[in-house]
């Protein structure tokens, strides 16, 4: 089968019909230097791959060096090129694509968690509603007035997603979260 070819501006034109877009959550070390991130958000921008999640942090003080997490969506053959390209970047030192190697050490996904921070109005009975709610998600009381909680919840981002969604009639007023931030099970390291 050839490969379809729409110019969209992305890179995702360029996959077979027959391959399906799947979610991959990649971890890049990088040495902790101005101008890094900017070069590897620059690939993605560049190249039309969209970016879902990205959560950036200095692990190693010592060594200077940082964890990028990066969920993105592309064909297994998009995935691989942003993977190798991410590669050739001077600064990085590993890629690794947790989803991929998830499976091949036998697991379905690598550990993923996110923290988000709700503010929701708390009136009246919907003050109580948005309590029980947020204890049957194991979300915590932040800060609280007469007139709002901000509510923070750490988990899969689908809980997040499901416990904001849940939230909305109740009165939601900001969200704020942090991005993935993954791992794979085992005693293996990146």
């Amino acid at each position: 089968m050839k490969a379809h070819l729409q110019p969209t501006g992305s890179a995702y034109f360029i996959a077979k019909e027959t391959e399906k877009a799947e979610n991959h959550t990649l971890s890049v070390l990088v040495d902790n230097e101005p101008g890094v991130l900017a070069r590897v958000i620059g690939l993605f921008s560049g190249r039309g791959y969209n970016i879902e999640s990205l959560t950036v942090s200095e692990t190693e003080h010592q060594s200077h060096l940082s964890r990028i997490t990066v969920v993105t969506r592309g064909t297994p053959h998009v995935l691989e090129q942003i993977k190798a390209q991410l590669e050739r970047i001077v600064p990085v030192h590993r890629v690794v694509d947790l989803t991929v190697r998830a499976a091949e050490l036998g697991h379905d996904r690598p550990i993923e968690r996110e923290v988000a921070l709700i503010k929701v109005s708390g009136k009246g009975e919907s003050r109580a509603e948005s309590l029980r709610l947020a204890d049957a998600f194991h979300a915590k009381v932040i800060d609280a007035t007469l007139e709002h909680f901000i509510f923070e919840i750490t988990g899969k981002s689908s809980k997040i997603d499901q416990f904001v969604a849940i939230m909305k009639p109740l009165g939601v007023i900001e969200v704020c979260r942090t991005g993935v931030a993954a791992m794979n099970r085992g005693p293996q390291g990146m």
